[in-house]
């Protein structure tokens, strides 16, 4: 298993960590099995929450006994002082342990959530407070969505790991900026959904070997993660001793992706024929360009899919994204050069002329 520092908290966590949030599905006996396994192939840390029902509590039951061998991470949806202290009294209680090693404020994915923390009855607080208290070793946050309060989080020196989503679709945008921001300033970066929320999970059927695992868009995704310097390591989903056999094959050893290995993983993921979640069909992957005409293809058709998808509290953030564009749609040649690169086939000039009828010139 490759281990790898999560930023400034010194802890040297596996590549590939155990995403519990699927624990409530199975029984006690099945998620004892996997958590385990896990630790048995070298897996040392445990993603959980207090909003995961009983995953706590399953944890617990299963580790108690090699508690010195993991380092376990939970999170609260609490944005004040008082509710979030009485979650992590929660959490201690159903793990079975007097502290845990990473404590993060869960979700805080609003202007209105990141003021509410930060407020002087907030969620930072109790951070502070646990922290005094030994409660808990290091503590972090995990954001969705929001570029802006990701930046701010970064760079309030509040926190010593980041929680985001990311995967080959990029849903998020966090790849240019977010991930590198987070790097200079030493702060480990766990990512969650690198399956994206297991859209990148194709059925039993469907699954074709390669790309270092036995499924190549599964272990393609874990290593496209993987492949960037500026993470510490992913957090799958995982309730079978199967599931973790397969993924943390991906980290031992771990081999970063070449661009023929991410061509092929882009050309699987386009074969499955599939609109992801927000509607989205691009893949992101920059083939279509560069455009004769200079617009940025990928992040036009990005700011569609938030502006169709997105809840109505976040729309904005396709709008935002829209608006930051130097180059829009109206500029297009029609030379159809970027539909011929275009790995899943897409009717790129119909996509610009729509989002040019959403957003205007």
């Amino acid at each position: 298993m490759e281990y790898r520092r999560l930023g400034n908290t010194g802890l040297e966590v596996s590549a590939v960590s155990f995403g519990a949030i699927k624990l409530p599905h199975v029984t006690v006996d099945q998620a004892a099995e996997a958590l385990n396994r896990a630790l048995d192939l070298g897996v040392n840390f445990i993603d959980t929450a207090r909003t995961y029902t009983d995953s706590e509590s399953k944890i617990g039951q299963a580790l108690g006994h090699r508690r010195s061998e993991f380092f376990i991470a939970t999170k609260t949806v609490a944005r004040d002082r008082n509710t979030a202290t009485s979650d992590l009294e929660t959490s201690l209680s159903e793990l079975g342990m007097d502290h845990v090693d990473l404590w993060q404020l869960h979700s805080v994915s609003t202007r209105t959530d990141w003021e509410r923390v930060l407020a002087s009855d907030g969620a930072v607080e109790a951070g502070r407070w646990a922290l005094e208290q030994g409660l808990i070793s290091h503590f972090g946050i995990s954001i969705h969505r929001e570029l802006s309060v990701m930046r701010d989080a970064i760079r309030s020196g509040l926190f010593e790991s980041i929680m985001l989503a990311y995967s080959p679709l990029d849903q998020e945008g966090v790849e240019t900026e977010i991930l590198p921001l987070a790097r200079e300033h030493d702060m480990g970066v766990i990512i969650m959904k690198p399956l994206s929320g297991g859209q990148l999970v194709r059925p039993e059927a469907e699954r074709r070997k390669g790309l270092g695992g036995a499924d190549a868009v599964i272990a393609g995704s874990l290593r496209y993660c993987l492949s960037n310097p500026c993470v510490s390591c992913v957090i799958p989903g995982m309730t079978t001793v199967r599931e973790v056999e397969e993924n943390t094959a991906v980290a031992s050893p771990f081999v970063p992706l070449d661009e023929d290995d991410l061509r092929e993983l882009r050309r699987q993921i386009a074969a499955m024929k599939r609109d992801f979640r927000y509607g989205q069909v691009c893949l992101r992957c920059g083939y279509c360009l560069p455009c004769p005409a200079g617009i940025n293809i990928p992040e036009v058709l990005r700011a569609a899919d938030i502006r169709a998808g997105y809840p109505d509290d976040l729309k904005h953030l396709g709008r935002d994204l829209y608006a930051s564009l130097d180059v829009k749609p109206d500029a297009c040649e029609d030379c159809g050069r970027c539909e011929g690169r275009c790995v899943a086939g897409l009717s790129i000039r119909e996509r610009l002329r729509e989002a040019l009828r959403i957003f205007g010139s």
